[in-house]
């Protein structure tokens, strides 16, 4: 039981960290975006990339987990 609320609970941060990586990507340096915010934008993106890794592996081991009951 506390496997498919974990697995629930990832799985809707996944999500949202793929989400929050696809609106990233707008158009806003084009129009005169500042240095200072390129760096805490490319921040910002590799915690996203690195969330989304790290979350993508916790969702196929709770799988695994709950494909293989004890």
């Amino acid at each position: 039981m506390i496997l498919n609320i974990l697995q629930i609970v990832v799985a809707v941060l996944l999500i949202v960290a793929i989400l929050l990586q696809a609106q990233g990507g707008g158009l806003s340096p084009v129009f005169g975006g500042g240095g200072e915010m390129y760096r805490s934008k490319q921040s910002v993106e590799k915690f996203l990339i690195a969330a989304t890794v790290v979350l993508s592996a916790l969702l196929g081991i709770i799988s695994l987990a709950l494909l293989f009951p004890h």
